[in-house]
């Protein structure tokens, strides 16, 4: 007797699987990143995925959200779509991690008179 799915039916799972992953990756991380701006008190999350780290928390939360990036685009080695839901995530994360270990962002521009 054969398998009652068959391996076209295992195919179909895991496709259907996948693709629920993504839509569920494309809802999360936005909802991530607004909710991440009002805990440390950007006006917008623009503002805040734009912004280098000032404090260890913000500098924390870039390497989570690199390290997130690189295990989804790593994801996409097996579902291709998730490279593409990997790539925001560690781009920020990634260039915030940078920004902090360079001693960028220290000083809010803002604040510096332009000559």
């Amino acid at each position: 007797m054969s398998n009652i799915l068959g391996l076209g039916g295992v195919f179909d799972l895991i496709m259907l699987a996948a693709v629920m992953g993504i839509i569920t990756a494309a809802l999360v991380f936005p909802l991530t990143f607004v909710r991440r701006a009002k805990q440390f008190g950007y006006p917008s999350t623009r503002a805040y995925l734009q912004a280098a780290p000032r404090t260890d928390a913000e500098k924390r939360d870039a390497a989570d959200l690199a390290l997130r990036g690189l295990v989804l685009s790593a994801l996409g080695l097996l579902f291709p779509p998730f490279i593409l839901m990997g790539l925001l995530p560690l781009f920020y994360g990634g260039r915030k991690l940078v920004w902090a270990s360079m001693g960028l962002g220290l000083v809010d521009d803002a604040d510096v008179p332009h000559a």
